[in-house]
């Protein structure tokens, strides 16, 4: 009996975890390597971030999600290198894993534009440690807020900027402010949490540039109810531990803000670059590899790349977006394409996104949704985000938790993973802050 086709895939995200379910076939043999020994369901990682869901909720084994799949095997490993002519991929700890096809979907990280220096105070959100630090920097600002009697510390303790106005920025801004507007009104003797000032930057004329402008309006209208200050054409230029300085129609301002998240962009993996590099592939200006219509690379048809790593283009030529369902879709026509090769069938016709909408969840009850060209907001816009967001997690045991979580919250505006775990902050000190102001704590006015 010949050796069966051995599959590489690089990344367990949405392309990568769609690719290998898609390869369950005694056919092949399929390694996936990925950092994280879990695939992560980014869409609700701002929930992680602001309390609504524990880590595990959105987060899935991968040895536990593809464990009937016998042909599937799981390595915890760092991709460092790859060579395309010998056909082999190079793990951190020296591992070498042949392939016959390899589907590169490593995904993406946070770009800070050339200015890396400031993730020390605007931490982004790609991942279960950040999400946490950002959760902890949250309710951290509000316990350090009640001890201060100085109102200008005060003040700067209970400012959160969200740089970033996409479906992130937003879904965040809005957590936060039902955070301090509702599931902490009554938690603290000498602030009132309601006075929290949250602001939403951008440096784009509108919030959530990729959806219809009438959604974009009704999304920064259900901000304003709820608190949120909306400034857009805003340009980032410079973060520390104070806040930030921003430059808005050639005026430059300073915002004192102790928590500041940063939701502004991304960049493709690093591996893009590299792999970019030994095929003598292009790539677009955020680093992606610029991939065939069927998702290969030119001159090696046994490498597919997809997912946020790819730039692939539709059919009017536009570069389609790095969003979860084009790399679930990317993941699973690469999957049939391998699985058509080795069965020596006809080739797929090139690949084609099917999108099926937009969707931002704005607070309670509140969402904005462009599904098949209908739009939506509100209440209906809500139920659809929920609805689609339970059907993705990739467990049943996960939906049946978010499922509860999201009731008991609803209901009651409770936020039962309100943690702070990790080490303190060291950037402030109670002792020396209190024995400077020598003021004891006033009572907020109710």
């Amino acid at each position: 009996m010949s050796e069966r086709w051995k599959v590489v895939i690089v990344g367990g995200g949405f392309g990568g975890l769609s690719a290998a379910q898609h390869l369950n076939s005694d056919l092949v043999d399929v390694t996936l390597i990925d950092r994280r020994n879990y695939h992560l369901f980014q869409p609700l990682l701002y929930q992680v971030a602001t309390g609504s869901l524990s880590a595990g909720e959105v987060a899935s084994p991968l040895r536990g999600v593809l464990s009937r799949q016998k042909n599937t095997r799981v390595w915890l490993g760092t991709v460092v290198d790859i060579d395309p002519d010998s056909k082999r991929v190079f793990l951190a700890d020296g591992a070498i894993v042949p392939y016959d096809s390899l589907i590169v979907a490593a995904g993406s990280q946070t770009f800070y534009f050339g200015h890396n220096e400031w993730q020390e105070w605007a931490p982004g959100m790609k991942s279960v440690e950040e999400a946490t630090a950002i959760r902890h920097k949250i309710l951290y600002a509000f316990e350090v807020a009640e001890r201060l009697s100085d109102p200008v510390q005060r003040r700067s303790w209970l400012t959160f900027v969200i740089v970033g106005a996409g479906p992130t920025g937003v879904e965040l801004s809005g957590a936060i402010a039902e955070i301090a507007r509702q599931t902490l009104k009554n938690d603290f003797r000498s602030i009132n949490p309601q006075e929290a000032k949250i602001i939403l930057l951008d440096g784009a004329p509108r919030v959530l540039m990729p959806f219809p402008e009438d959604l974009a309006e009704k999304a920064t209208r259900s901000l304003a109810k709820l608190g949120v200050e909306v400034r857009c054409g805003a340009m980032v230029k410079q973060v520390d531990k104070e806040g930030l300085t921003i430059d808005s129609g050639g005026r430059t301002d300073s915002i004192a803000a102790k928590t500041v998240v940063w939701a502004g962009g991304i960049t493709a993996s690093p591996l893009g670059k590299m792999l970019a590099s030994h095929t003598k592939a292009e790539s677009d200006k955020g680093g992606r590899v610029k991939v065939r219509p069927d998702l290969t690379i030119p001159g090696y048809l046994d490498i597919y790349v997809v997912g946020d790593l790819a730039s692939a283009m539709d059919k009017k030529g536009k570069p389609l977006p790095g969003v979860a369902q084009v790399a679930m879709q990317g993941g699973a026509y690469a999957a049939k394409a391998i699985l058509r090769k080795v069965k020596g069938q006809r080739e797929l016709p090139p690949f084609h996104y099917f999108d099926k909408g937009s969707l931002a969840v704005i607070g309670r009850a509140a969402a904005v949704a462009d599904v098949f060209g209908v739009h939506l907001s509100g209440l209906i816009a809500w139920l659809v985000w929920a609805f689609i967001h339970i059907t993705y997690l990739v467990t049943f045991q996960s939906r049946v938790l978010v499922f509860f979580q999201w009731a008991i919250q609803d209901l009651t505006f409770s936020r039962g993973a309100r943690l702070i775990t990790g080490a303190a902050p060291t950037d402030f000190n109670f002792s020396e802050e209190l024995a400077e102001t020598k003021a004891e704590p006033v009572n907020a006015s109710r």
